[in-house]
């Protein structure tokens, strides 16, 4: 069965961490670029960060990070485990949301995808809830 399955959400204080993760069943992770994207209540969905599936000449994977998560979020992937996280630190309350994984053939096309409101959730995603 091809499938993704986030985990790792919880109640968090603002300031603090957590750790999503993503796994990947079915299918090869490592053939996709994959990306993380949220909905918060009331509010429209939003990309939050991804990384290709492939390494440039300087031999790093290219990221893309929304303005509103850079230099707090990472993104990461492990394509021999199948899995994708997303380590969140200095959490605030606005990053509270239903958190998705998902993934597309390149990061530009994941990119493009998410200028043009187009999201796949192939899940139920995990709940992050930033709060004192």
């Amino acid at each position: 069965q091809v499938q993704l399955v986030e985990s790792g959400g919880g109640l968090v204080q603002p300031g603090g961490s957590v750790r999503l993760s993503c796994t990947a069943s079915g299918f090869n992770l490592g053939d996709y670029a994959i990306g993380w994207f949220r909905q918060a209540p009331g509010k429209e969905r939003e990309g939050v960060a991804c990384i290709s599936n492939t390494e440039t000449t300087f031999g790093y994977r290219s990221t893309y990070y929304a303005d509103s998560v850079k230099g707090r979020f990472t993104i990461s992937r492990d394509d021999a485990r199948n899995t994708m996280y997303l380590q969140m630190n200095s959490l605030k309350p606005e990053d509270t949301a239903i958190y998705y994984c998902t993934t597309s053939e390149s990061l530009s096309q994941l990119v493009e995808d998410w200028f043009l409101k187009k999201y796949n959730a192939w899940g139920q995603g995990t709940q992050v809830t930033v709060s004192s």
